[in-house]
């Protein structure tokens, strides 16, 4: 149980990775969004910022044009690890 408690860390790290270099990316407009790279960014994490960012939106229309679902998910990915983390280790 320890070993697929290991893997789910790991995921869950690497999705940090990939959604922070999608914040990243988004500070470059001129970026092609036809490129490889930033097609996998946008598709492998679109799924869950979206729902995140409409929940947002609905509970908090003054936002304006601040996107934190990327911070929303980061705090999710960092409470579920502590979760594994507690309940495995």
């Amino acid at each position: 149980m320890a070993a697929i408690a290991n893997l789910l860390l790991i995921f869950l790290q690497l999705y940090s990775f990939i959604i922070l270099a999608r914040v990243l990316l988004s500070w470059f407009p001129n970026v092609d969004p036809d490129n490889p790279i930033v097609r996998f960014l946008y598709e492998a994490t679109e799924p869950v910022l979206q729902p995140v960012r409409n929940f947002l939106r609905r509970q908090f229309p003054e936002m304006g044009m601040l996107d934190f679902s990327p911070i929303a998910v980061f705090l999710g990915i960092f409470v579920l690890q502590i979760l594994i983390r507690s309940a495995f280790f």
